[in-house]
């Protein structure tokens, strides 16, 4: 049976995380015994840390905690992803902890794991607000630009990837990279791995407060160009 990692970041998500944690806890139902949750929640200065060391204890024994991760949403992603491939996932799935994305939309794309070496969401219609969907589609227009490919959401917090294929692209990125999720959709695409993009469903947040702002956002997109000219010539 394929073991599966279905990895989360968290800041400061004590209003969601509890029922975040039950909600996708099912998915590992019928995976390897080895499959896990795993949720790296360092810098959270509310009770998100509590809650899931409760959880573990007394509820999900498959739920761990990354403690020693970064504080930013990026780095946290990628040190989940290193955390999964060195512990043997066949499969990871990456979404968040603040209750936007659907679990039961999950089995449509795990049914499809063999077919593809990702299987990324598709928001075409977000819950968050025009602002951040305009974001995404500049950033979109930005990678074809770049990178001449043609993705429709490059971000999206709902995606299934072979542990063994991402793992080819993870020594790219030093430890604090913000926007790895970015990059890897766009490695998948730029190296013509088999991959597919599914629409799902993107509501708006559950509870808590969004650590990024719009300023946050363009001032985080304005230094990526820089990084993407450096990732784009040792594309060539």
């Amino acid at each position: 049976m394929d073991s599966l990692y279905v990895v989360m970041p968290a800041y400061n998500e004590e209003d969601n995380i509890e029922q975040v944690v039950t909600d996708w806890y099912q998915v590992l139902d019928g995976k390897s015994e080895y499959s896990r949750i795993v949720i790296a929640d360092f810098g959270s200065n509310d009770n998100t840390h509590k809650i899931l060391e409760d959880l573990k204890n007394s509820k999900y024994p498959k739920l761990e905690i990354l403690k020693n991760d970064n504080q930013f949403h990026g780095p946290k992603v990628l040190a989940l992803y290193r955390y999964a491939i060195e512990n043997g996932a066949d499969y990871i799935f990456q979404t968040d902890s603040d209750g936007q994305t659907n679990p039961m939309e999950f089995d449509d794309f795990w049914n499809l794991r063999e077919q593809y070496a990702g299987l990324f969401g598709n928001r075409t219609v977000r819950g968050d607000g025009n602002d951040r969907a305009f974001v995404e589609k500049v950033v979109c227009l930005c990678l074809k630009l770049y990178f001449g490919v043609n993705i429709p959401d490059a971000n999206a917090p709902f995606r299934l990837m072979k542990a063994s294929v991402l793992d080819k692209y993870m020594d790219r990125f030093s430890d604090n990279y913000n926007l790895p999720n970015i990059m890897i959709t766009t490695f998948f695409s730029f190296y013509k791995e088999k991959i597919a993009f599914k629409e799902i469903t993107f509501k708006p947040r559950q509870g808590g407060k969004n650590s990024l702002n719009i300023p946050k956002i363009v001032k985080i997109g304005w230094n990526a160009l820089g990084d993407f000219s450096e990732f784009k010539r040792g594309m060539r």
